[in-house]
Order: C-alpha cells, then sequence, then structure tokens
C-alpha cells in the first residue's frame, strides 16, 4: 500500500520538506528550456516566487519502467547529494505523467559556455578553466559510482549546468536507466562509447568514463564531439595543439589533461580507468601546476 499512495502526489527527496504543491506546480508559468532524449526540460516560476526546473519524462520512451521501478530508482536517485550534482527536489507520477524537479541553476549549461555566443574563431576555454571544470564534472560522476553504484548513462555538455558559483553541477545523471535502451538520441551519439552505440546493451560505469573523456575534448578544443575526429592516442595531442594554436605557453598541463582525455576514451572498456582513478590524475595535474607556479615566483 506504501508504494500505491505515492501514486498521483508529490514526492520530496533526500530529506526535503514540501516546500511547494502540486497545485502550484500545476499554476507555475512554463518556459521551454529544452528537449532531451527522454523527455522535455522547463523553467517554473510559482506563485511565491520559487524557480524550479521540471523535466517532464516522454511517456513512451520511459513506458518499459513500471509504476513501482520508477519510484524506488527515484527514492535512489533522489538521495544523492553531492556539490557537483544538481539535487534531485521532488518527483511525481500518475496516469502516465512523470516528472523530475530540481534546484534551477542561473548560469545556463556548459554546452552554451563552450558553444555558445562565441564566435567560430574564438579561442577555446582557458586550460585553468577546462581543469576547474574537469575536477568538477569528474567529483561528481566519481560520487555517483561510488555512494550508489549507479552510473549517469548520458553524460554530455548540455547536461552540466552552471551554479552560482560557477561551479560546474552534473543534471540528468540517471535517468537514461529508465528509457528503452535503443533510445536515439542523435546529440549524445559521438558521446557513447563504442560498446553502446550500436546496440541495446546498458550503460556502465565504463561508458560514463567514455563519455567523460569525449567531454574533456570538448573543453580542450571547443568542437563539439560530432566533429571530434577518430585518432590514435600519440595524435591526439597534436590535434588539441593545432585547434588551440597553442604556442606552448600551456604544453605541461594541456599534455596531461588530453592523455587523461586519451585514455578516458580507449576502445576498449577494460583499459579505462575508473572515475576515482581519473580524478587522482586530475588532482595531480593540480598539484603539479601549483608547483611550477612557486617555482616561477621564486619559491622552492
Amino acid at each position: 500500500m506504501r508504494r500505491a499512495e505515492k501514486s498521483g502526489i508529490l514526492v520530496f527527496c533526500g530529506g526535503n520538506t514540501q516546500i511547494y504543491t502540486l497545485e502550484q506546480l500545476m499554476r507555475a508559468s512554463a518556459e521551454l528550456l529544452g528537449r532531451g532524449s527522454i523527455g522535455t526540460t522547463y523553467k517554473a516560476v510559482l506563485d511565491n516566487h520559487l524557480i524550479v526546473t521540471v523535466k517532464r519524462l516522454d511517456a513512451s520512451k520511459t513506458a518499459i519502467t513500471s509504476s513501482v521501478a520508477f519510484e524506488g530508482h527515484m527514492e535512489a536517485v533522489g538521495g544523492l547529494r553531492h556539490p557537483n550534482l544538481v539535487p534531485i527536489m521532488a518527483y511525481f507520477q500518475a496516469k502516465g505523467e512523470r516528472l523530475v524537479m530540481y534546484d534551477y541553476q542561473p548560469n545556463g549549461s556548459l554546452f552554451n559556455l563552450i558553444h555558445g555566443s562565441r564566435s567560430t574563431r574564438a579561442k577555446p576555454l582557458h586550460w585553468t578553466s577546462c581543469l576547474k571544470i574537469a575536477e568538477d564534472v569528474a567529483q561528481g560522476l566519481a560520487y555517483i559510482h561510488q555512494a550508489s553504484k549507479l552510473v549517469h548513462g548520458n553524460l554530455k555538455s548540455s547536461n552540466i549546468l552552471l551554479g552560482a558559483d560557477f561551479e560546474a553541477c552534473i543534471t540528468d545523471y540517471c535517468l537514461a536507466a529508465l528509457a528503452d535502451a535503443s533510445t536515439e538520441d542523435p546529440d549524445s551519439t559521438a558521446c557513447k562509447a563504442p560498446e553502446i552505440r550500436k546496440s541495446s546493451h546498458r550503460a556502465t560505469a565504463k561508458t560514463d568514463v567514455y563519455a567523460f573523456g569525449v567531454l574533456l575534448l570538448e573543453l580542450l578544443t571547443g568542437k563539439h564531439p560530432s566533429h571530434h575526429p577518430f585518432l590514435a592516442p600519440a595524435d591526439m595531442l597534436d590535434w588539441v595543439r593545432a585547434v588551440r594554436e597553442d604556442d606552448g605557453a600551456e604544453d605541461n598541463q594541456l599534455g596531461m589533461l588530453t592523455e587523461v582525455a586519451s585514455v578516458c576514451s580507449l576502445t576498449s572498456p577494460e583499459q579505462r580507468p575508473a572515475m576515482w582513478q581519473v580524478l587522482k590524475m586530475i588532482h595531480e595535474i593540480k598539484e603539479s601546476a601549483v608547483v611550477e607556479d612557486n617555482t616561477a615566483a621564486g619559491y622552492s
């Protein structure tokens, strides 16, 4: 009976008390933010001036997940809390309607930061910004893998939002598991690991690592994943340097970040590192940059 009672009501997650009602949500003014592979996302302004992000899941894409399975999954995912995850605040389901509510993030997506208002001739982000964003995303992803044994399943730059302090926060995590594995999303294809690209195989922690490698190359080059050439690991740094028109000033850290992207996006899943290992590599790059700065400043 307990599960049945939750159908048709707004269920708040992660210990949150009810800060708005279903009626307030239904009355809210809504602005379309985007359409994804399994749903449509809206910005909703409630009558108490609270702003929330609402993801309306596509009923036909998530029909394979029963009501009981949906509730169990959302209780697990809704309990995840980390500074680099956009928290799920609440969920709702009734008669084929499924909604997931998040905190609203005011500064847009990483996709917009990389590709948005800048001209095609503009330089990619400075390597220090790439390193900071990579660290944020790696921390959030490693937390998902270690805290829950769940996987993101659809990591890409449009699913990373910028928080109030421009920290990178992962969204849409673990929702891909609710949909038919054959669901096609042209924007995500280039981010998918070879073992799941043209099959009904489910995403794994290692496919998340692959997507992270692709994301890191997108950060370093400013190029959408669909425009990344297929390169041997040994040729990747030359391509990154050429795209960035790098004069060698950022050579050391750029080389190390490219190496991380390269090892994450290896064809064989067994050869890819775990996310905690990726995070360790990024921390080592960060420490090497501090040492170099101190040396340059005359400290020893």
